[in-house]
């Protein structure tokens, strides 16, 4: 895809999604920045490009810590943030400080510098619970958390870069993505790392709400492919679902869980999460017109991880 050198700065490139992005990146001969504070990024995560990339530790609401950073960069990929739901309704301050004032700060440093793209991880949670699935890119925002509300506002202050200074920036709503080295400790919603990890042990699935609820799970291969096409050939401006265009509720997750471990694992129910949303889907006809195809089913994503983790033992 990448047919000469770039620079790429990769804002949170020593979490889950950051880091499968620099491994990509380096594999095709990209000179790579890693720009992180580690708060819960995990130097493991690097520790087979550790060799090939430049890690730099700061924070992205530090702007005079960020601004060199981008200097003489021709992409920025921004994935730092607090990415909690549940932690963003206890801590809405930081939320706002990180999401948002740390997004100004990366988007000011960008034009500042002269960057060519800056591609911004939103999120599905803009939606909310909105009626009209699965949702096109145009649906109305429906924010439900402080975090989601923070990113809808990280999406128009991209717009506004790119409006007001001229700074291209394409904004990836991005589903439940899932995949290998996804903490499953993290406060991220990683569901599927959890259950994995429950299925290992032999332990009860503790399901939230009734199960019911809809997810679109994304292999984190496939949101690399997206971030890619984003940074060459998207819209600037503009917005794309990252998704794989196919739901999957909790419960029928647990069962496919089963099948692939070859065991019937209890479920345990607990309360509905603060600010979760009741259904998610995603409409990829957008991100599509870049070339844009899922390669990785659930099905196999889930068997990939399942080896994976056998392999721990």
């Amino acid at each position: 895809m990448l047919n000469q050198p770039y620079t790429w700065v990769i804002t949170g490139g020593a979490g889950f999604i950051g880091s499968h992005l620099a491994k990509t990146l380096v594999a095709q001969g990209q000179r790579v920045r890693i720009f992180d504070n580690f708060s819960s990024g995990r130097k493991e995560n690097l520790a087979s490009i550790a060799n090939k990339v430049q890690i730099i530790e700061g924070d992205i609401c530090d702007f005079n810590a960020l601004l060199p950073v981008l200097k003489g960069a021709d992409f920025v990929l921004h994935h730092a943030a607090l990415v909690s739901v549940p932690e963003s309704v206890q801590k809405p301050l930081a939320t706002w400080q990180i999401n948002v004032q740390g997004t100004a700060n990366v988007l000011e440093a960008a034009r500042q510098n002269r960057i060519r793209r800056v591609v911004f991880a939103c999120s599905s949670a803009i939606y909310g619970n909105g009626p009209d699935l699965p949702y096109k890119e145009s649906a109305p925002a429906s924010p439900q958390s402080p975090y989601a509300l923070s990113k809808l506002m990280g999406r128009d202050l991209c717009r506004h870069y790119t409006q007001v200074y001229g700074l291209e920036t394409v904004s990836l709503v991005y589903f439940n993505v899932f995949g290998p080295h996804q903490n499953p400790n993290s406060p991220y919603a990683a569901v599927i790392a959890k259950f994995m990890q429950l299925a290992a042990e032999g332990k009860p699935l503790g399901i939230d709400w009734d199960g019911l609820q809809s997810r679109d799970f994304v292999h984190v291969r496939d949101v690399v492919q997206a971030n890619l096409l984003a940074a060459l050939k998207g819209e600037p401006g503009g917005t794309y679902n990252i998704a794989s265009g196919k739901t999957c509720s909790l419960l029928d997750l647990a069962d496919r869980l089963d099948k692939i471990s070859g065991q019937k694992l209890p479920r345990v129910f607990r309360p509905k999460r603060e600010g979760d949303v009741k259904l998610s889907s995603a409409d990829i006809s957008h991100i599509k017109t870049l070339g844009f195809v899922p390669q990785v089913t659930l099905e196999d994503g889930l068997a990939e991880l399942w080896q994976l983790q056998r392999g721990k033992k």
